[in-house]
């Protein structure tokens, strides 16, 4: 090794790269969902139902009120993809329409159920003194089964689009609840919250900045079977016709208003049908992909 000259300073090679770049945390995930190729199809599936909901307006090849007595109960054609309905209404126009407020419930549902059943886990799982009433509360809420709850819910509020999604926020409020809780029971007895606490912060700031952003991965997770189950409970709702009022078009209306029709019409509910099955199938494996992504002790080391 040549030797340096007087009074020269060594000055140490610039450190190679990490192999591979660096990755952010949402590349990461992402590329943990693309490794499976059941979550690859079920995101384009769920892509392709939110761009028709999205475009709807201006896709539709009808107008999902028009009615036309004289081409009723029409089979798939050319003309009408998927039949027309008893009231020679274009069912692929009305499902297009149906997917718009079907999604809809779904996402203010899971908005509602998400604040309250954070903001309730995080008292219960920060504030010990709070803890046993308000899981005693989300006990007694979960005791029911989610559709017969809901159903009392809409006796007490009434038809109609947003008391459909009052009701069914409150009923899922419990999972997130509990979810939250659990994780926040871990988290408060991280070293930073401790050093939090014993610097003098406030328990606002201990709780929004330090608690509440590490427990965003189960929440998410939690989010995707709520919007599932969100969709599928508000189909049930319409369909026993305690949920939106039947002259919005929504899936579960469309299936609850063929019912008469379904031996001589099967497309009234077939397509409807299908439309719930596939949506609530990607959202439920997304979910599933979600959940092994967010969860380290189910990745795999590469």
């Amino acid at each position: 090794m040549a030797s340096l000259p007087a009074g020269a300073t060594a000055v140490p090679a610039p450190a190679a790269p990490p192999k591979g770049g660096s990755r952010s945390p949402m590349a990461l995930l992402l590329r943990q969902l693309l490794r499976r190729p059941l979550v690859v199809v079920a995101l384009v599936l769920l892509a392709a139902i939110l761009a028709v909901a999205a475009l709807a307006p201006w896709i539709m090849p009808y107008n999902p009120m028009k009615m036309d007595i004289i081409g009723r109960l029409k089979p798939p054609t050319a003309a009408h993809w998927f039949g027309t309905d008893e009231f020679g209404r274009d069912v692929l126009s009305r499902v297009m329409q149906g997917a718009r407020l079907s999604l809809l419930v779904g996402v203010l549902v899971v908005a509602v159920a998400a604040l309250l059943g954070t903001l309730l886990g995080l008292a219960a799982g920060y504030l010990r003194a709070l803890d046993g009433a308000l899981m005693r509360l989300t006990d007694a809420l979960m005791a029911f089964p989610d559709i017969l709850l809901a159903i009392a819910f809409m006796a007490a509020l009434g038809p109609s689009l947003y008391n459909v999604v009052l009701a069914l926020g409150i009923v899922y409020t419990p999972r997130v609840a509990r979810v939250v809780r659990a994780a926040s029971l871990v988290v408060r007895e991280m070293p930073y919250v401790e050093a939090a606490t014993a610097l003098g912060c406030s328990t606002p700031r201990i709780v929004f900045l330090h608690i509440l952003p590490n427990l965003l991965s189960p929440i998410v997770v939690q989010a995707t079977f709520i919007f599932a189950s969100a969709i599928l409970t508000e189909a049930a709702l319409s369909f026993l016709g305690v949920g939106v009022p039947p002259t919005t078009p929504t899936w579960g209306n469309m299936i609850a208003g063929a019912q008469q029709y379904f031996r001589q019409a099967d497309w009234l509910v077939l397509f409807p049908g299908l439309a719930i099955v596939l949506t609530v199938l990607a959202l439920q494996i997304v979910g599933d992909g979600l959940r092994d992504a967010l969860d380290p002790r189910l990745q795999k080391v590469t």
